[in-house]
């Protein structure tokens, strides 16, 4: 039987079990971390950061966590909505102004934050390595003309709305995102959150193990499908995230390292209504809903709101309600429930198949639920 390390109340003994269950099945290394109305019920890590076995997770260690970095992007958007230097309901080129170009001037910012901008990626041919250059990514994002009318429905920014929305962050706050997150989110919060990584920090990183192969043939699909142009420019690579070169860039859709603990430590600004950092109307506008339907890269329904989703039949178990969240590649979890000032997030380094979410995922957040 694994080891469970970490904290857990009483009441929350499910969780804990639940956990347990993991580390005992498909975990490999994995930590939960539950913040209810301020206080962190449940603190929880274990397994191992190697397929060998030999190092255990430690209370410190971190992974690169995928799409929850997105999440944080957002976070970042909103802070800027709370100072009054960003409009989301403004065209991106008031902003930066070269993103006009190919009939993206309407592109509003809030298009870019619910994947709905029509630029949910680059023009091939792009690899991981292209996205490694700021400049030259930016600058071709700039350049493109959108692959659908901009508003009119989501197609997921799988691997480029860091880039979009980064960019617009670094016009106003003349800082690179990596940069304005260490400074304005990570350190003011005390949270161990950082885009990229810090060669000081590598030695505490759990590398990634990619998930199985997918069962689709991807030669059987329209090679200029959105979906099609979207996850081949560039292709994913899950061994990409263990290179120093990913380490090192600025990827603010995919490359934030953290725990469970420390991507909670950010995420609860939300789910307790602000903390000092943001208002009840700034977090409100997470709620205007921009799309509802089968998202033209994901291939599944989604409804999206600024920055987050509000709901999908593939996450049935977050409630309705004030409710939002997303998830990494291999089955991460981070849920905002405003309604219960309830905070669940959730990471590990061996990565389960599928969209969004897993049976660990589930498992772990119908078990928080069922404690309340």
């Amino acid at each position: 039987m694994a080891e469970v390390h970490g904290s857990c109340e009483d009441w929350f003994s499910g969780v804990r079990e639940a956990f347990q269950r993991g580390l005992d099945g498909e975990e490999l290394g994995a930590s939960l971390a539950v913040d209810l109305d301020g206080e962190t019920v449940v603190d929880l890590w274990g397994g191992y950061r190697d397929p060998d076995q030999t190092t255990p997770c430690t209370e410190d260690t971190i992974v690169n966590g995928w799409s929850t970095t997105k999440t944080v992007l957002a976070l970042a958007a909103l802070l800027l909505v709370e100072r009054g230097e960003l409009d989301l309901y403004a065209p991106v080129a008031d902003y930066w102004p070269e993103f006009a170009a190919k009939g993206k001037g309407d592109v509003e910012v809030r298009h870019l934050l619910s994947h709905t901008s029509g630029v949910s990626g680059w023009e091939r041919p792009f690899s991981i390595r292209d996205m490694y250059d700021w400049p030259t990514a930016t600058e071709r994002l700039a350049a493109q003309a959108p692959w659908w009318e901009p508003g009119t429905a989501s197609g997921y920014h799988a691997n480029n709305q860091g880039h979009l929305v980064g960019e617009v962050i670094r016009r106003i706050a003349n800082s690179s995102f990596k940069q304005f997150v260490a400074d304005e989110i990570a350190r003011p919060l005390g949270a161990d959150f950082q885009i990229g990584a810090r060669e000081s920090d590598w030695d505490r990183i759990a590398p990634v193990v990619p998930p199985p192969h997918p069962v689709e043939d991807p030669r059987e699909l329209d090679p200029e499908s959105v979906m099609v142009r979207t996850y081949t420019a560039p292709v994913a690579s899950a061994k990409a995230a263990n290179s120093p070169e990913w380490r090192r860039a600025d990827l603010g859709a995919l490359n934030g390292h953290t725990n469970a603990r420390g991507l909670m430590q950010v995420m609860r600004v939300l789910s307790l209504g602000g903390e000092g950092l943001l208002s009840p109307e700034t977090i409100d506008l997470v709620f205007d809903q921009q799309s509802d339907g089968v998202d033209l890269v994901l291939g599944e329904p989604f409804r999206f709101g600024i920055g987050y989703c509000l709901g999908s039949p593939l996450i049935p178990y977050v409630p309705e309600g004030r409710t939002f969240f997303w998830g990494g590649w291999g089955g991460s979890m981070i849920v905002m429930d405003l309604d219960r000032r309830l905070t669940i997030s959730y990471l590990m380094n061996r990565m389960a198949p599928g969209v969004l979410g897993s049976d660990r995922s589930e498992a772990y957040v119908r078990a928080v639920y069922s404690a309340l």
